[in-house]
């Protein structure tokens, strides 16, 4: 059999850039701004008065994106197309007093953040990253990319009903992660370390937001190389290739002529419930929205003829077919890896779509020439949800859900089709385009 893609994987190799670049959401967002700032767009601060100018922007708050662009041809009351994701993964996040440690051992204090899958944790090198906030009010970006910490698993001669009883870990006892030897706790110790591999002074971090990541890379998996393994792919893919479909649209000859005005919007703590500043459920993307409308000499009546004919892809990870545990799925429903983007259904609005948001998503990806495939629960499982309930409800906007279908989701390192990513990016470019 042939080794040769299906599909050029440039798309794919910048994914794995992506993934390895971004070890938490301020990372990821950050990602994203470079990518939009090789496309010719610029930041816009919140703090301060927005010009009615054409062209790609965008605005970062803490560990979300939103960026849009306005053609030439648009007015006031022009509809958006957006596409929603979220930059937040289920991790080991850093407690407020971090240094702790038992038996000779130093450990670090960390507090469970979304729904991991805890055994995934267990016996990996782990990295620190995240946001320091400093004494003079800036912040910055720290990645600790190399083997630090470790949560280590009791060996199977101390536990010898794991394989008849189940793996039983406690979130508090058995999660703290091993970095060092030692006697006493010394406290501090860890913020020390951190200023010391930033350059700073002793004192200067006086806040932090801090998570530990996976140090192994992104990497093709499989004989034949048509599987991709990696951290955070739930949500990064989506942000990714929404990044990638709002850059290629506004550098696209007859940008300025587009019948919409193109969205990318990725929020963080989606996985908790999006309720932040940064979140789905917060304000932060109708308040872009209205402010764009505004900036460009529109009204409240301009903004509600926007809003009404406005359209969300919220694009989010979804669950492949899993060939060991076949019975969890639908009978009928078999999401299956490279077979394309999937739109979720769920028809008590767990996820937003509907028969008029299927049309618009079958539109683009017969327009991009991309195959699609359906995701609905098994009736006898709980349906998980998105940020597309949300949106649609707090904006009163059409959403519909799609993704990729992946294995291992909430994993420390899930699997995909390599092709699905290029595929979901070319959907959602199509769809941008409208």
């Amino acid at each position: 059999m042939s080794t040769r893609p299906r599909f050029d994987r440039g798309h794919t190799d910048d994914l794995i850039s992506f993934l390895a670049a971004s070890p938490s959401p301020y990372h990821a967002v950050a990602s994203a701004a470079e990518r939009l700032e090789k496309a010719g767009f610029r930041q816009v601060e919140e703090t301060e008065a927005w010009d009615g100018g054409t062209g790609g922007k965008y605005l970062l708050r803490g560990g979300a994106i939103v960026a849009w662009f306005v053609p030439e041809a648009a007015a006031a009351h022009t509809p958006y197309r957006i596409v929603g994701a979220h930059t937040d993964s289920p991790n080991l996040r850093v407690k407020p007093l971090p240094d702790t440690g038992a038996h000779g051992w130093r450990q670090v204090a960390v507090e469970i953040y979304g729904g991991p899958l805890l055994n995934s944790w267990l016996d990996r090198d782990l990295g620190l990253a995240g946001r320091l906030s400093l004494r003079d009010g800036t912040s910055r970006l720290v990645n600790v990319d190399r083997p630090l910490l470790r949560v280590a698993q009791l060996a199977i001669h101390m536990d010898r009903s794991v394989h008849t009883e189940g793996l039983k870990l406690d979130k508090q006892k058995h999660m703290q992660p091993i970095w060092g030897l030692g006697g006493d706790v010394r406290e501090g110790d860890l913020i020390r370390f951190v200023e010391e591999e930033c350059g700073l002074a002793p004192g200067d971090v006086t806040g932090w937001d801090l998570m530990t990541h996976s140090v192994e890379p992104p990497a093709y998996l499989g004989r034949d190389r048509e599987l991709l393994a990696g951290p955070r792919m739930d949500n990064l893919l989506s942000v990714h290739a929404a990044t990638a479909a709002l850059a290629a649209v506004a550098t696209a000859p007859g940008a300025d002529a587009l019948p919409y005005i193109p969205v990318m919007a990725a929020f963080d703590h989606e996985e908790n419930g999006s309720q932040s500043d940064t979140g789905a459920d917060g304000p932060l993307l109708g308040t872009v929205l209205e402010r764009s409308v505004f900036a460009r000499g529109g009204t409240y009546e301009d903004k509600a003829r926007s809003f009404a004919g406005t359209v969300c892809l919220s694009s989010d990870t979804g669950h492949a077919v899993h060939p060991n545990y076949g019975e969890r799925h639908d009978p009928t429903h078999h999401p299956r890896a490279n077979g394309g983007p999937i739109l979720k259904v769920n028809v008590n609005n767990r996820y937003a779509t509907d028969g008029g948001g299927r049309a618009v998503f079958a539109a683009a990806c017969e327009k991009a020439g991309v195959p699609f495939q359906s995701f609905v629960s098994n009736n006898a499982m709980p349906c998980g949800t998105t940020i597309g309930p949300i949106t649609a409800a707090r904006h009163g906007i059409k959403t519909v859900d799609v993704g990729v279908a992946i294995l291992s989701m909430h994993s420390a390192r899930e699997l995909c089709g390599a092709d699905d990513p290029y595929l979901l990016a070319e959907a959602l470019r199509a769809f941008l385009e409208g």
